[in-house]
């Protein structure tokens, strides 16, 4: 092995790295001033996008109040006679008033509610 081929390896080791490194701020990056002025490009954190289980429960927490506050303020009987009259319609009705169901979960949050007011 010459000096030739030792150069030839480490030059091709340092594109390899300047390579990786242009792919990683292709993804995004932000400039970032160093103490003498100099702009650095540094590679953007992002989260991983993974499935969005806090928005899902809180979209279901918030729906479940949604509920229990019409329970408590129109009360049970009117609520019950609402949702039948509501499934006694097309599709789309049949649908809500599934949802809209009273469910035990929604039914103590109401009763809950019901006894602040």
């Amino acid at each position: 092995m010459t000096m030739a081929d030792a150069q030839i390896r480490d030059f091709e080791k340092r594109v390899r790295q300047i390579d990786r490194r242009h792919n990683k701020l292709a993804r995004g990056y932000v400039h970032l001033v160093e103490r003498d002025g100099l702009l650095v490009p540094e590679e953007a954190s992002f989260k991983s996008r993974g499935f969005p289980l806090r928005a899902i429960l809180l979209a279901l927490i918030g729906f479940v109040l949604f509920k229990a506050i019409i329970v408590s303020q129109v009360g049970l009987s009117s609520y019950a006679s609402r949702l039948e009259n509501l499934a006694e319609g097309g599709a789309v009705e049949q649908a809500g008033a599934w949802l809209m169901q009273i469910d035990p979960l929604t039914l103590a949050v109401a009763e809950f509610i019901a006894g602040l007011f």
